[in-house]
């Protein structure tokens, strides 16, 4: 009998890059999204390209109708709850629907599953803005990037969490309420906090998807913004080590429910998000960036790079694509596609 499985948020970058992932499996895949997000309707049209017009079923809602969530939750194995509101910039502009999208949403999938009767496993895409700016760690300015020595191997998941920012606020919620659900009602949930994910498929924007939005301007020619002083430090992880990490962390449920794993590219992945990255975009795409810069955004970190040893400990989990390779993927990605977009 063929898994059945629900992705929240499934006609987004991550969310289209599970379904193609699970459809290739033969799984029984429905695709839960509003498609509000630019670029929700080609994912669309790529997946029915590449599996068939009745491949998946689609159910076309927001997360905050809790009456459709829970129908949809109805007769599943599997849910991965990848919806909701994904930028800090707008979370500021907006914080009721940020609160709405990311909190309140959260609570009804996590209702939806509990009261389906089928014991899903669900997991939780969460974030590392639940550790908040990072500030109390006191960033070092080193020549090209920032960093935290005290933490050489990155932030892990005992360190405090400290919400900053309406988004930090509403993914740190859920975060926590997925989590709490494994302990007061027994379901086998599971919360990865990811850290920057790039790879094909990932439309990004100047406030959300930062590696994917760089490449897509440079190959327009455009002028890029860099908001504080480009050495602010992120580890980076291709989209196909995170959906392995999503495997793994779903095959091991009955070990690791109520958990909660850092999955990002750790220490080897990180780099400065331009006086490092900037050279080797320009390299990748053969051409010269223009950038300039602006003051540092609200609950920016200048520092964060996770420490997946949990995750390698327990799930068997370590990231297998190196930077520059992974990099490469996306520009190719992004050169074939960018006047299309």
């Amino acid at each position: 009998m063929k898994a059945k499985v629900l992705i929240t948020g499934g006609a987004g970058f991550i969310g289209c890059n599970l379904a193609d992932r699970l459809l290739t499996e033969h799984r029984e895949v429905t695709i839960f999204d509003n498609l509000s997000r630019r670029g929700c309707l080609a994912n669309l049209a790529w997946l029915r390209s590449r599996h068939g017009d009745d491949s998946f079923r689609l159910v076309m809602a927001s997360v905050t109708d809790a009456a459709t969530v829970a129908q949809a939750c109805r007769d599943v194995d599997r849910i991965y709850h990848l919806a909701g509101q994904v930028a800090v910039t707008t979370s500021i502009v907006d914080p009721r629907r940020d609160f709405e999208d990311n909190a309140l949403g959260t609570i009804n999938v996590l209702e939806g599953a509990r009261q389906s009767g089928r014991d899903p496993i669900l997991l939780y895409a969460s974030t590392n803005k639940v550790y908040g700016s990072l500030e109390d760690l006191a960033p070092v300015a080193a020549q090209r990037r920032y960093t935290l020595p005290d933490h050489p191997l990155g932030i892990d998941e005992r360190h405090p969490l400290d919400f900053h920012s309406p988004y930090g606020c509403s993914k740190g919620c859920g975060d926590q309420y997925v989590r709490d659900w494994a302990r007061i009602y027994g379901m086998r949930t599971v919360v990865l906090r990811q850290s920057c994910i790039y790879g094909p498929r990932q439309l990004g924007l100047e406030d959300q998807g930062w590696v994917a939005h760089l490449a897509l301007s440079a190959l327009r020619g455009e002028t890029v913004t860099i908001y504080g002083d480009g050495k602010q430090v992120r580890d980076l992880l291709h989209i196909d080590d995170l959906l392995a990490a999503y495997e793994l962390a779903t095959e091991h449920i009955s070990a690791v429910a109520g958990e909660v794993f850092n999955i990002g590219g750790g220490p080897e992945r990180s780099l400065a998000v331009w006086a490092e990255f900037g050279p080797l975009l320009e390299e990748l795409v053969g051409r010269p960036v223009a950038v300039r810069f602006a003051p540092a955004r609200a609950g920016d970190q200048r520092c964060f790079v996770s420490d997946i040893r949990k995750a390698r400990r327990e799930l068997g989990w370590q990231p297998q694509i190196g930077l520059r390779d992974g990099l490469a993927d996306l520009v190719a990605w992004a050169r074939a596609n960018h006047d299309k977009l």
